[in-house]
């Protein structure tokens, strides 16, 4: 399993770090059978996050015809300002002819509003990249946190069960997607992780899923990191409402 993981201006660091160690380690542990690189929509370039002005560099272009398994990231910056961003989420800014020159300062990306930051990558090739792959039935489209806002925001979530961070679940059913609050969400070739720490738990159910549950449960255990919460798939009878028990 080839994957590569997307770096776009304003990414958060933690979304891309703990994916690419487990891949990485899976692919040790497995013999070589995973790859990892981190890319960019761009090409090679060198990518400023947005926690700290904390740069990364892509290695390579997007390509979903070299990948098995492309995972988009969310952004890092200021929350709880949605109306700050509202115009370049929804606005002309992310509707506007992608070429904008790539790699600002780190001052146009650190301690940006959330939205901005998620509504700029609507602005460059990555929407119609990103689509080449959920159009592909062997390639796998992965997101952390806000990633799954990403490919909502570009209409390509529509219909399909999905998760984020819990303060973007209401954006992301607004878009027509079938938001789930749990941990993980399978939904077949689409496979959504929550909050920030859920890369690590998106990763891992990945490794298991592809490699095996051996391989996933050594690079468990290298990293001392037990999983959280159920992954939820679209499977099974529809459970009965449940009470709270009574104090």
């Amino acid at each position: 399993m080839h994957a590569q993981i997307v770096l776009f201006d304003g990414f958060d660091p933690l979304d891309v770090v703990a994916p690419f160690e487990v891949l990485h380690a899976g692919g040790t542990a497995s013999g070589g059978s995973v790859t990892v690189e981190l890319v960019s929509a761009e090409g090679a370039r060198e990518v400023v996050g947005g926690t700290g002005g904390l740069t990364l560099r892509a290695t390579a272009a997007l390509d979903p015809e070299r990948a098995d398994l492309v995972l988009v990231p969310g952004a890092s910056g200021r929350v709880g300002e949605a109306e700050d961003g509202a115009e370049e989420v929804f606005g002309e800014a992310a509707v506007g002819v992608p070429g904008a020159a790539p790699g600002p300062q780190p001052a146009e990306v650190v301690d940006q509003p959330i939205p901005v930051l998620l509504g700029r990558t609507l602005t460059t090739e990555l929407p119609a990249l990103l689509r080449a792959a959920m159009d592909d039935p062997s390639v796998t489209v992965a997101t952390v946190c806000g990633g799954s806002l990403v490919l909502a925001l570009a209409g390509l979530l529509e219909g399909r069960h999905a998760t984020t961070h819990h303060l973007g679940l209401d954006l992301l059913d607004a878009t027509g997607a079938h938001a789930v609050r749990a941990r993980v969400v399978d939904d077949g070739d689409l496979v959504t992780g929550a909050g920030v720490t859920s890369g690590l738990d998106l990763a891992l159910y990945l490794l298991e899923r592809e490699a095996g549950p051996r391989i996933a449960h050594a690079v468990e255990e290298l990293f001392a990191h037990e999983r959280r919460g159920t992954v939820w798939r679209d499977q099974g009878p529809v459970p009965a409402a449940l009470r709270a028990a009574a104090p």
